[in-house]
């Protein structure tokens, strides 16, 4: 009988894994932080009003939860979100849960129409940047990242604005950040950066 109830539970997980492939997922849900977990600073990240508001001093919000056990390989992703003035974060991809710090693993896309950084909203963060804006402060946009192998597109309200091959744009080895597998996370930067995010949804691809 437990060979049996195991063979079950094996089948309606395959299942479910093989529903989310090639479909949207919203990853947050607008009333809590469930499949999410806080580093460092927790209360730079809460919910208003059914959007995520993030600002505060230095955090991230990883993704823990079941869609594709938190772990993606090839994937799109598409957040729809707004930036205040002079307000700085990020999207990290393939990265891990870390308690404290910068994420030391994956690749960081950056959020910013206006901070003093000169990395802009779609850079892949020092490997492949981007200098001009493309949307404004305080109006809502989508930010789509799709990977496929070593290969990461960046979209700003579907138009392709970043590019990046690591195959041919990385010089050097840099250890963790690169390309492999892993989670995603929100960034919060610093306490004068504010920035809402409504939507963060995932569609796993092919491997």
């Amino acid at each position: 009988m437990k060979n049996l109830f195991s063979l079950i539970a094996c089948f309606l997980i395959s299942m479910s894994l093989s529903a989310q492939s090639g479909e949207w997922i919203e990853l947050f849900n607008g009333k809590n932080f469930d499949g999410w977990k806080i580093s460092e600073n927790p209360g730079s990240f809460s919910i208003e009003d059914g959007l995520l508001k993030v600002n505060g001093p230095r955090g991230h919000m990883f993704y823990e939860g079941a869609v594709g056990d938190h772990d993606f390989n090839n994937f799109e992703l598409q957040v729809e979100l707004k930036t205040m003035p002079q307000a700085n974060s990020g999207i990290f991809i393939h990265t891990e849960f870390q308690e404290k710090g910068w994420p030391n693993i994956g690749h960081e896309i950056q959020v910013n129409q206006s901070h003093g950084d000169w990395r802009k909203t779609g850079s892949v963060y020092s490997f492949k940047d981007v200098k001009e804006t493309f949307v404004k402060d305080d109006e809502w946009y989508t930010e789509t990242i799709i990977v496929k192998g070593d290969q990461v597109t960046v979209l700003v309200n579907g138009k392709v604005i970043n590019e990046y091959d690591e195959s041919e744009d990385r010089e050097g080895d840099l250890g963790t950040k690169k390309l492999d597998h892993g989670t995603i996370a929100l960034q919060a930067h610093d306490p004068n950066s504010v920035v809402y995010y409504k939507s963060v949804k995932v569609k796993i691809l092919p491997d």
